[in-house]
């Protein structure tokens, strides 16, 4: 048995030494030890690459973190509000005193020409003014719708403000408070130039009625300005209200 083993080996040698006459024996078992040498290094590659790697999880937030947390993310939001509220409202009061401003302007301009003027001019000055008029008083529904909700962002910051207080995020409540402080002034400020142009307005209009009752006792019946004839739903709102 053991002279057939050796006979198969030395057949099988022999062969390879004939297929492959440049390989030497030292050739012949390095081949061998390299392959198994490259096998072994793939295999065991191949075995780390394929162990998972282990994740580290993260620490579960406290009950008192989730609240702090959402207490803040309620607080950007009403910021946000607040201030697109706010900016809607300056702009539509800007837009109101503008208004006024025009037509007070037009008032005056109408005082400056009222003997220059024939009939028919001073029919076209009206038609203008009351014109001006009726775009005022749109304007100043704009503004009192906006400022409806900027007054309803406000109490709803004031709310957040306490709310963030409450669950911890102090800084967050002090931000709101200071951002609600800081609309109120610039809202007061732009608030102000109106109540100024309203003023003026009322004034301007207080000289036109003394000078209309004044030529309606100089002038005969039938012969009025275009002002005395007005209905009380043509005057503006500042020309009835008590103010």
């Amino acid at each position: 048995m053991a002279s057939l083993s050796r006979r198969l080996v030395w057949s099988v040698s022999r062969l390879f030494r004939q297929s492959f006459p440049i390989v030497h024996k030292k050739s012949f078992l390095c081949l061998f030890k390299g392959s198994w040498r490259q096998v072994l290094s793939v295999g065991v590659g191949t075995s780390l690459c394929a162990i998972p790697v282990g994740q580290r999880a993260e620490p579960a937030l406290s009950k008192e973190s989730l609240i702090k947390r959402a207490g803040c993310l309620v607080t950007d939001s009403t910021q946000t509000f607040l201030s697109q509220t706010t900016y809607a409202l300056i702009e539509s009061l800007t837009d109101y005193t503008k208004a006024v401003h025009t037509l007070v302007s037009l008032y005056k301009q109408y005082a400056s020409l009222m003997n220059k003027i024939n009939s028919s001019e001073e029919s076209a000055i009206w038609q203008v003014i009351i014109g001006a008029r009726v775009q005022m008083k749109k304007l100043q529904d704009e503004y009192l719708k906006y400022e409806a909700n900027w007054m309803r962002a406000v109490s709803i910051s004031e709310m957040a403000a306490e709310a963030a207080y409450l669950a911890g995020a102090d800084q967050a409540s002090v931000t709101v408070r200071n951002h609600i402080q800081l609309v109120q002034t610039q809202i007061n400020e732009t608030r102000e130039l109106a109540l100024k142009a309203e003023a003026l307005l009322a004034s301007v209009q207080s000289e036109e009625i003394k000078k209309a009752l004044t030529e309606d006792k100089n002038t005969p019946p039938g012969e009025g300005s275009p002002e005395s004839s007005m209905s009380d739903k043509e005057m503006p709102e500042a020309y009835l209200r008590e103010d």
